[in-house]
């Protein structure tokens, strides 16, 4: 069993800089794909980015030249850089898990993303 913890949230001001973290414990040789969703008030689930374990990236267009992700596979942790925030970042990003297959293997708990003013 995979259990994953983000960490990095918080509020921040309309172009500021935040940094998600996400780490995972327990058995994970299984893990492929990580990845980070958001959700906002009132609004569907979304993609932000995932990577593979190979280095392969893939960015939602809404975040792209904005955000970067990425993973440290010794460590077990995933990352989310972002810059030039926009209150309409503003949501609970979770890290998600999934393996080669694309099976579901775990979900964090989320971390809150506030960007106002």
């Amino acid at each position: 069993q995979v259990q994953l913890v983000e960490s990095g949230g918080g509020l921040v001001q309309p172009g500021g800089f935040l940094r998600l973290s996400c780490a995972a414990s327990g058995s994970d040789l299984n893990i492929y794909v990580m990845a980070w969703y958001r959700q906002a008030p009132g609004k569907q689930h979304e993609l932000v980015a995932d990577i593979t374990r190979d280095g392969m990236i893939n960015y939602a267009d809404f975040v792209k030249g904005r955000f970067t992700i990425s993973r440290d596979n010794a460590k077990k942790t995933m990352y989310l850089q972002m810059k030039n925030l926009k209150p309409e970042d503003t949501a609970v990003y979770r890290c998600n898990v999934r393996s080669r297959f694309n099976t579901n293997i775990s979900w964090g708990q989320g971390t809150q993303v506030t960007v106002s003013s």
